[in-house]
This record gives C-alpha cells, sequence and structure tokens, in this order.
C-alpha cells in the first residue's frame, strides 16, 4: 500500500510563470482587452480589477468591496458590461442577493447600473454578452435553479425564462427525492441552442433551449452515488474527436473523501444527447498517494476552448494540463503547482482562464493570482 504524503508546492512541467500578485482569495478570474476581473471568496472584498497588458507587472486599478453576509466570487465581463453575482455567505446577516451590473467603459471607476435581485443570490453564471444564463436562490425552490435573464439593455435586466429538476419547486407541491439541497444548480453553459447544466449531486442535464422561455430537457447522467463528489462543471468541446461529439465534466473535491476516491475529470460521448456515455477519466498520478484532508482534487476547466488542450485547477494539485485528443485515453502533459501564498500553508487553484493571447490566469482560493504561460 503507498504511503499517504501532503502535497508537493512549487513544481511545474510544460508551464512557466510569467508574472504574479498578492491578492485576496478569488473564485474566478476572467480577462479582456488587458484587464484581469477577480471575484473574490470573502468579504469585504468584492472584486478586483486589475491592468495585466504588462503580465510581468500586474496593477490593481480597482476594488469593490462588499459588507458582511455576502460574498461577489464569480464575475464575468462583455465589452463595457460587468456583472458579479451576490450570494448569501456564512453569516445570518439579511443582505441583497442577486446580480448586479457595471459600466466599465472606465475600468478605474467601475459603475453599477442595475441589480437583479433573488432570494439567496446567484451562484456561478455564464454571460454571452446578451443574456445571462444564472443559478440562483428562488423563493418557493429548494435547491438553486437555473434562470435565463435578458440583459440586452443592461439597466433592466428581465428573466426571460427558467428550469428545474422535478421535485426542486416546494412551493408549487413538488417533494424532492434527494436529501436537501443535493440536486441544484452549479452553472449553465451555453452552446447554440442547448445550456450544459451542471447540476451538483443531481449529475448534469442537457436543455433545449430554442425557446428560452421554455427550457426543456433533452437529455442527462448522474453518477453520484457511487461516486462521493458533486459535478462542477459540464463542458462541451466545440468540435468532433474521433469523431464523436463529447463533453469535458469535472467534479469538485471536497476533501474529505476517504476513503472513497477523489474528484476527478471525465469525458463523456454525447453524440446522442438523450444517451450521454462516460468514456474516460483523467487523475493526477498523485492522486493516489496524497492524504485525504489535502482537498487534492478537480475543480474547475478553462472554459475558453480553442484547442485539444484543457487546463483544469486541482486544488492543493495546481494546475494540470490534458491532452484531450484521445477522448478514450487522456494524456496529462503538464502542470504547474504555485508555492503557497501570502500568510497561506496549503494551495488551492480555484479558476482558471485562457486568455486570446494564450496566456494563463490562475487564482488562488485563499491567496494570489499568477499569469502563466503554457510550453506545450
Amino acid at each position: 500500500m503507498s504511503q499517504a504524503t501532503a502535497p508537493e508546492f512549487g513544481i511545474s512541467k510544460n508551464v512557466k510563470r510569467i508574472g504574479r500578485t498578492d491578492l485576496a482569495g478569488g473564485g474566478q478570474v476572467v480577462v479582456e482587452d488587458g484587464y484581469a476581473f477577480v471575484g473574490h471568496m470573502d468579504p469585504p472584498h468584492g472584486t478586483t480589477i486589475l491592468d495585466v497588458r504588462d503580465p510581468k507587472h500586474p496593477k490593481t486599478v480597482a476594488q469593490i468591496e462588499i459588507p458582511q453576509g455576502v460574498h461577489s466570487h464569480k464575475v464575468q465581463v462583455s465589452g463595457d458590461i460587468m456583472l458579479v453575482n451576490l450570494e448569501r455567505y456564512r453569516s445570518k446577516e439579511k443582505q441583497p442577493t442577486g446580480l448586479k451590473i457595471y459600466d466599465i467603459s472606465r475600468r478605474e471607476k467601475p459603475k453599477e447600473i442595475a441589480f437583479f435581485q433573488t432570494n439567496g443570490g446567484v451562484h456561478r453564471f455564464t454571460f454571452d454578452g446578451t443574456y445571462a444564463y444564472i443559478s440562483a436562490h428562488i423563493e418557493g425552490y429548494i435547491g438553486r435553479i437555473v434562470m435565463i435573464v435578458d440583459c440586452k439593455d443592461p439597466t433592466r435586466p428581465q428573466e426571460v425564462g427558467r428550469w428545474w429538476m422535478p421535485g426542486q419547486w416546494t412551493g408549487g407541491g413538488e417533494t424532492p427525492a434527494w436529501e436537501s439541497t443535493a440536486h441544484q444548480c452549479h452553472h449553465p453553459i451555453r452552446r447554440g441552442e442547448r445550456l450544459y447544466v451542471s447540476y451538483w449531486h443531481g449529475g448534469f442535464v442537457i436543455l433545449d433551449i430554442a425557446d428560452m422561455s421554455r427550457p426543456k430537457f433533452v437529455g442527462g447522467y448522474n453518477w453520484s452515488p457511487p461516486y462521493p463528489s458533486p459535478i462542477h462543471t459540464t463542458l462541451p468541446i466545440p468540435w468532433k474527436l474521433m469523431n464523436r461529439d463529447v463533453m469535458v465534466v469535472v467534479d469538485e473535491e471536497a476533501g474529505k473523501r476517504a476513503p472513497l476516491p477523489p474528484a476527478f475529470m471525465w469525458m463523456v460521448d454525447i453524440t446522442d444527447e438523450t444517451r450521454p456515455v462516460p468514456i474516460s477519466t483523467y487523475a493526477p498520478a498523485a492522486s493516489a498517494t496524497v492524504a485525504p484532508g489535502n482537498q487534492y482534487g478537480a475543480h474547475q476547466p478553462a472554459e475558453q476552448v480553442v484547442d485539444n488542450k484543457m487546463f483544469v485547477t486541482w486544488f492543493s494539485g495546481g494546475l494540470r494540463v490534458v491532452d484531450i485528443s484521445n477522448p478514450y485515453r487522456l494524456a496529462e502533459i503538464g502542470y504547474y503547482v504555485p508555492e503557497p501564498g501570502r500568510g497561506q500553508k496549503t494551495v488551492k487553484s480555484n479558476d482558471v482562464y485562457r486568455a486570446d493571447n494564450g496566456l494563463l490566469y490562475l487564482i488562488d482560493r485563499l491567496d494570489g493570482l499568477e499569469i502563466l504561460e503554457s510550453e506545450v
């Protein structure tokens, strides 16, 4: 039997660091037109805007603070419009929650222009410049549901449609067949007329949104149980691999799973959307030896897919680079594990963004933003 070990920090293969800055722990980072936008895990830190046009020397140009009782750990940007979430967080204080919209035409002075409120707030979401696809807490439902918000006029966001897993609408007389909020939306990703939605311990679902006012269930799959980790992200690949339509699915590592396996990444064949089929998995070799409790496991892929390389955050396992050219036989081709940030003893690589210039922006859940370059 292999002896349990601690994660190894400060190591890399085929990925090099270009720049770094200490920054309060982040939940998401996005990059557009030479600026990075970071949503933070804990108040009073809300959102930070950084000038990264010189990637060796990132500079903070604006910070938005938030009150106790909420966090604003997700952010999306399109042009001069920025959306951030507000979600109830670790407090009994009742603060307004939902989706805030900012005019960021002056990056150093973001200006709030709208607030789309929901009961309990918004978790992760995506934004295509016209519509926001959100994971929302809504009164009358147990757990978060899918909601589509029209932001064509960013000063007047309007709900377009919603979808929930049968059993969630307790206010309408439905009864869940699961415990508490085990089945709930994590975040939707759009491709064409489909939404690919991670649904936590409810697996994933594929929705037809040709009519956005009435999303329709197309197919889905759930492997929990027997696998213990919830599904965090469902990311369709925009082209066929080996003549098949496939989707990357990443579970989230909770860190306390022994003796069950830690979270990993899956490849799922969705050629027949009504009958998804898991075809392979990936986890770093060290997953078999790192001691439970170190949160060494999968979390989030870069959602910007431009080739057959996936960049996936792995909490204390840092950033992993995976070749998916053969979806039946995944291959690790690189990694980057930072040193712990300021005042920290461990690493929790939380989110990564792949910018148009090819650079990678890696945010840590505890401290620090790394700017990286892949050498593969």
